[in-house]
């Protein structure tokens, strides 16, 4: 059994390597150095989760808590660690640096395991922690998580306490994403890189995948598939500058109407149904109505269906983004909630269908099957659909989308397949509004005057999906009313994880959807990147951060400006 004191070396050197074909490398040994129980555990650790992005346990613990465990385990006050915290900047140094402090001169609490020569914790022990951390709830869970916290720290060194409290926010901080752990996997178990990736695309566990290339190659690989109730990340779709641009290069497309509301993947195995977001976090119970016009209307005995869920008001057209979202954050008093705020569900492509995987089909085929498959009636329909080359014919629908106050149309290619998590060429975007990025918010200052005690504006950053690190580039603090800017403070209050005076870090949860003019070259922030009148649209509570725009996107747009 592998200890943590090898993970945590291993993670000391990967933080000091600056080259991602070393990181790769040191990756790829790790991974071979386990056994086969600890290599999914070891391979969502590298990567700063404790579960697949799947997986509804979640550890749900904040910086206050992390804290009150850290207190305990050290023996010295709150104050004294959040004063480190300050020194820091760093949860993980802080942990270490408490604990090593403790080490010095101060007896070991009745909790404490960490002697020399005494048996060392083990990889699979913490992850059985954090499970433990996982399945508690209701009243006296607050003092559980504590304690099975304070257990790990004190049965730890000081330097393996460290990355136990940066694991326990799943913000592990040494530049190792999926793109690292995908070449890795390939490295570590002889099987090409296209194949990991198609796996993962499938499986949406990068830990399955590793476990499966180690025991079964590339055979066993390419038999992984997917699966009912294992959520797969949706495909996305990229802006076109204009309607014109996009017909000329697909020549025959696929025309939709890009609706105002919430994109939803809905698994369907005989009568039971599961819904899942963006952020694909099971919200079946959230959605009671949609579940039930799903087991009326939909035929096939097993599917995988994505679609759009909006809200209309009296005069049918589409109610705010955000009254959208309450239903799907809502876990109490949810009937009542759909009552006041009923959904329609327009659905456009389906990817699994009676036992068979539609991925690589066309979306013409897609598209036929899904047609087959539904019942047109009431809440649940299948979007309208135009084949078609004519520019004309294009913006007519465009304008016909915008007047019944839809945010668009989306534009196809016919014979594209479905790629999970993938945004390119094959389906694009046309909105009205000036161009718009989706970034991560990962830092805020408080206000001033009569804003006190808000937070004024918010750091935003685009995304590295090859070492997972988010990359400032630029503030936003316009386009924010009190009232927002209240909710807004209530939101990231439970996400702060390091304050300074009037800086605050931000465990990067948030995405928020800005507009701006233009995107400038800036050597203030490690994107290389700054915003030219940025302003807020929207809070993305729909997308996860990994879902944000990237730095190859940011490029882009700079390239063409």
């Amino acid at each position: 059994m592998t200890g943590f004191k090898e993970f945590a070396q291993a993670c000391r050197t990967i933080e000091d390597i600056p080259g991602s074909l070393d990181m790769t490398e040191k990756v790829a040994q790790l991974l071979q150095d386990v056994n086969c129980d600890e290599l999914p555990v070891v391979t969502h650790f590298i990567m700063g989760e404790v579960f697949p992005a799947w997986s509804t346990e979640d550890l749900g613990i904040g910086t206050s808590l992390l804290y009150a465990a850290l207190s305990k385990a050290a023996g010295i006050s709150l104050k004294d660690i959040e004063s480190l915290i300050r020194d820091t900047g760093d949860i993980g140094k802080t942990a270490t640096e408490a604990l090593n402090n403790k080490s010095k001169g101060q007896a070991q609490t009745t909790f404490s395991s960490f002697i020399e020569d005494t048996q060392e914790l083990s990889i699979l022990e913490v992850f059985e922690r954090f499970k433990n951390i996982s399945k508690v709830s209701g009243k006296g869970s607050q003092t559980t998580k504590i304690k099975n916290l304070q257990y790990l720290f004190n049965s730890s060194s000081p330097d393996e306490a460290g990355y136990i409290a940066r694991l326990a926010i799943e913000d592990l901080r040494i530049g190792v994403g999926e793109g690292i752990v995908r070449d890795a996997i390939a490295k570590a178990f002889d099987v090409p890189i296209p194949y990991v990736e198609r796996a993962f695309m499938l499986t949406n566990d990068m830990g399955l995948v590793a476990v499966t290339a180690r025991r079964g190659g590339v055979e066993e690989v390419t038999k992984l598939n997917i699966e009912l109730k294992r959520p797969i990340k949706m495909m996305l779709a990229q802006v076109t500058p204009t309607i014109e641009d996009a017909i000329k290069e697909m020549e025959i497309a696929a025309i939709e109407w890009k609706f105002d509301g919430a994109r939803v993947q809905i698994h369907k195995d005989g009568d039971n149904i599961t819904l899942f977001s963006r952020k694909l976090e099971d919200v079946t119970r959230s959605l009671p109505d949609i579940v039930s016009a799903v087991k009326e209307h939909v035929t096939a005995e097993s599917a995988i269906l994505d679609g759009e869920a909006f809200a209309v008001d009296e005069s049918g057209r589409p109610r705010a983004f955000q009254e959208i979202l309450k239903r799907f954050r809502r876990k109490y008093d949810v009937e009542t909630t759909a009552r006041e705020i009923p959904l329609t569900l327009r659905l456009f492509d389906l990817v699994y269908l009676n036992g068979e995987n539609l991925l690589d089909k066309p979306l013409t085929e897609r598209r036929a099957a899904l047609v087959g498959c539904v019942e047109n009636s009431g809440p649940v329909k299948v979007d309208e659909q135009t084949l078609t080359d004519d520019v004309e014919e294009v913006n007519r629908i465009y304008n016909e989308a915008l007047e019944a106050g839809h945010e668009g149309i989306m534009i196809k290619n016919p014979q594209s397949p479905y790629s999970p998590g993938k945004r390119g060429k094959n389906w694009l975007k046309k909105k009205p509004l000036m161009e718009t990025l989706d970034l991560v918010v990962i830092g805020a200052e408080w206000g001033y005057g009569r804003r006190t005690n808000f937070m004024g504006s918010f750091n935003l950053a685009c995304h590295d999906p090859d070492t997972g690190r988010f990359l400032q580039m630029g503030k936003v603090g316009t386009g924010i009313n009190d009232e927002q800017l209240a909710e807004l403070t209530e939101t990231f209050s439970k996400l702060i994880v390091i304050e300074s005076g009037m800086e605050i870090e931000l465990k990067p949860e948030v995405v928020f959807e800005i507009a701006f003019e233009e995107i400038q070259k800036s050597t203030n922030y490690d994107s290389g990147f700054a915003l030219r009148f940025p302003r807020l649209v929207n809070v993305r509570d729909d997308k996860s951060p990994d879902e944000a725009d990237t730095l190859k996107r940011i490029e882009d747009i700079y390239s063409t400006q």
